[in-house]
């Protein structure tokens, strides 16, 4: 039986910590429904408690998210006495050899501790920003909803502690077990986070990005440049290409790709215009252009708009 101790901080997103619990009481059920015993012993702590908790080798330290939306809040929350402590019960796991996981701002703990350095990992997409400016030594990829680099895993954003979850019932119980939780639950199976990330939200926290973006809009039935994106920018293509990529996570080309397809989408979403005139309208000539990079991005294809309206 694996020991998995779930720290439910304060404050803590509800659902993570709910779903967290559903998930391994589903897995146990179905175990023992099967004949077999229950894989998992979960014990539920608080932040004050976990000072005194001493950990073996074959334990699970799991950190559901955190209830945090914005930059200011985390990083003040960081540096709180509550984070600090938190921070050192990550380093102790860790050292004792247990397998460490975490979700969305909750990963920025594991950061902290140090034990994702030189290591590839996730975190909520909106975040990442913050994430690369404090903790720049980690290998950060926003797009990824589960990163299961064991013995650590993080996962992004809010719900993608059900991913973090299922992958430890197939980890530690098996593959098949942790399907069964997820049809039973109906919980679907995501691979990236990248058709939920919103580079307007991503581009409003860097001045220049901003108003990169903001020229776009503007611009988006134009041809034109990413020399005359970066202008826009007040920046030189090579600085804006890694100020994007710092902010954004992203090429610049990708960029403004991502900025003409939320636009299309919202008019999709929102105008009686075929889907021709909307490609004209974001500046691609070809309707087959904007249908291809959306099915790339992982997106809803346009007919799924319209029926959505």
């Amino acid at each position: 039986m694996k020991r998995v101790v779930v720290v439910a901080f304060s404050p803590g997103l509800a659902s993570s910590l709910a779903i967290t619990q559903d998930i391994f009481a589903t897995a146990n059920r179905l175990a023992l429904a099967s004949g077999r015993s229950a894989p998992f012993e979960v014990q539920v702590i608080s932040p004050a408690a976990a000072r005194t908790r001493v950990f073996e080798a074959d334990d699970l330290l799991l950190l559901p998210g955190l209830g945090i939306a914005d930059e200011e809040g985390l990083a003040t929350w960081l540096s709180s006495r509550g984070a600090t402590a938190a921070t050192r019960f990550v380093e102790q796991a860790h050292a004792a050899g247990a397998t460490v996981a975490a979700s969305c701002a909750s990963t920025f703990l594991l950061a902290k501790a140090g034990v994702l350095d030189g290591r590839l990992a996730t975190t909520t997409w909106w975040l990442a920003p913050l994430f690369r400016r404090l903790f720049p030594k980690v290998d950060l990829n926003p797009e990824r909803i589960l990163v299961a680099d064991w013995p650590i895993a993080t996962a992004g954003a809010a719900l993608a502690q059900i991913d973090l979850v299922l992958a430890i019932v197939a980890k530690f119980a098996s593959p098949s077990l942790s399907q069964t939780c997820a049809r039973y639950l109906l919980l679907d199976e995501r691979k990236s986070q990248g058709p939920y990330m919103a580079v307007g939200h991503l581009a409003v926290q860097d001045a220049c990005l901003s108003r990169a973006e903001a020229w776009i809009q503007e611009n988006l039935a134009n041809d034109f440049t990413i020399d005359q994106v970066a202008d826009s920018a007040g920046m030189a293509p090579r600085t804006f290409a890694r100020r994007v990529h710092s902010v954004a996570g992203m090429s610049p080309v990708k960029f403004v790709q991502r900025v003409r397809m939320e636009a299309a989408e919202r008019l999709l979403e929102t105008t009686r215009l075929t889907v021709d005139e909307v490609a004209r309208e974001v500046g691609y000539a070809e309707s087959s252009t904007l249908r291809r990079l959306i099915r790339r991005e992982g997106r809803r294809a346009p007919g799924d708009l319209r029926r959505h309206r």
